[in-house]
């Protein structure tokens, strides 16, 4: 299982949307979850990004919610952990 780092960045948008949608967070939960066991399980449609988030990932958190994420180096594991960047809905993310 890979370790999740959270950003100071993604919790601050993860209160916000939390805030804003209290209906998510379940949503929200349900899909770190999955994240942390497999990152490209097919629910999550994980897919890499272009342009100015080049080399990012990012995966689906539900309707239009979206993680934005990076795959870094881990010191105690052969798998890399999951660095998480950015949450929200598609046009706040890109």
């Amino acid at each position: 299982m890979r370790t999740l780092i959270w950003s100071k960045t993604f919790v601050r948008a993860l209160r916000r949307n939390i805030k804003k949608h209290p209906t998510v967070c379940k949503h929200i939960e349900e899909t770190l979850k999955v994240l942390e066991e497999n990152p490209f399980a097919p629910r999550l449609e994980t897919h890499k990004l272009k342009g100015k988030l080049s080399g990012s990932w990012a995966c689906s958190a539900g309707y239009d919610l979206r993680i934005v994420f990076d795959f870094v180096e881990s010191e105690k594991q052969k798998e890399d952990d999951i660095f998480l960047l950015e949450i929200g809905t598609h046009e706040e993310v890109y």
